[in-house]
């Protein structure tokens, strides 16, 4: 199995990754736009963090289930916890070293439609409202 090195632009978080990556997604919900991700879904124990694990941030929205983890020095989105498969990461393949994107036929998956449970959900949350 291939055994990728990923880190933050500045290098403060590092991380590996134990996976065949055989497919790449983007995603259409705000958050995902916004930082124009590319991600390869992974389980959780094939990604471990090397260093820097105290200087990830954690964005959380809308459900609060996602857990988005950003480098808290530069700012770079490493990889989430998906909100859909909460036992698997996104990891931005960006982040990988050695690692060629255009190798990987890459999927679009919606996420502009997942529901949004928040009463006071901003515009900029598009998707159907389930609030209750």
């Amino acid at each position: 199995m291939p055994n990728y090195r990923g880190a933050c632009h500045c290098g403060a978080v590092t991380f590996s990754l134990v996976s065949d990556i055989t497919e790449l997604t983007t995603c259409d919900c705000s958050l995902c736009r916004q930082k124009n991700a590319l991600m390869t879904k992974v389980h959780e124990s094939a990604l471990t963090v090397l260093s820097g694990e105290e200087l990830l941030s954690v964005y959380e929205w809308n459900t609060h289930r996602a857990k988005h983890f950003f480098c808290s020095r530069c700012g770079i989105y490493t990889f989430h916890r998906k909100r859909a498969a909460p036992d698997h990461f996104g990891v931005n393949v960006f982040c990988l070293e050695d690692f060629d994107p255009a190798s990987v036929p890459v999927r679009p998956t919606e996420g502009i439609g997942m529901s949004v449970v928040d009463a006071n959900a901003r515009a900029q949350w598009p998707g159907p409202r389930e609030v209750g």
